[in-house]
């Protein structure tokens, strides 16, 4: 049995994410489900590994801020 330790949920466009980390007798780990028009996709990630998603997504949140810079028009 999976204990919820916290949820979050976010609307981006028309998709909802939601986000639980859990517990369970094997340990705790991060589950995000992806809600799209009544169909869910999920992804399980054990605690052991969210410090190293998280230098990931910093590095691709720091890529994608670089790429709309350069292709933001120039304002005169």
């Amino acid at each position: 049995m999976d204990t919820t330790l916290l949820a979050e949920k976010i609307q981006i466009e028309r998709k909802q994410f939601f986000f639980d980390l859990k517990e369970n007798p094997r340990g705790r780990f991060l589950r995000i489900t992806e809600d799209v028009g009544g169909r869910r996709d999920s992804i399980i990630i054990p605690a052991t590994g969210l410090e190293q998603v998280k230098v990931i997504l910093e590095g691709i949140i720091r890529a994608n801020e670089e790429q709309q810079a350069l292709t933001q028009p120039l304002s005169t």
